[in-house]
């Protein structure tokens, strides 16, 4: 297997289960759709991008060689996996938050001694 290839297989293996992920978080919740949402909807799908292939790299660098010529991809794509889904969680977090708009302040509710 080539260099490259192998350096990028975690990535390539997990393209398009990132590409459906990705699709879902863009798509739903249907509305509201602003210039706003798009935004942060871009800078979500971008910042978990760059953070799985950060962790790929960092992953192929730093995988302990001593179990095995395959650890380094296992360990790649486990990391690389893990951070994407990290993100886009948070992401999808922080923007139900927002969508959902400030709390309502609590009920005072009298309490009868």
């Amino acid at each position: 297997m080539s260099t490259g290839v192998q350096l990028h297989l975690a990535l390539i293996l997990f393209a398009p289960w990132f590409a459906v992920l990705s699709a879902l978080f863009w798509r739903y919740p249907r509305q509201p759709r602003g210039l706003a949402r798009r935004i942060f909807d871009t800078a979500a799908l971008t910042t978990a991008t760059a953070a799985a292939v950060a962790g790929m790299y960092w992953g192929m660098a730093n995988a302990d060689a001593g179990y095995g010529p395959m650890w380094k991809q296992v360990f790649a794509t486990s990391l690389a996996y893990g951070l994407y889904l990290g993100v886009m969680a948070a992401a999808l977090v922080a923007r139900m938050r927002w969508l959902r708009g400030p709390n309502p302040p609590p009920s005072r509710a009298s309490s009868r001694s």
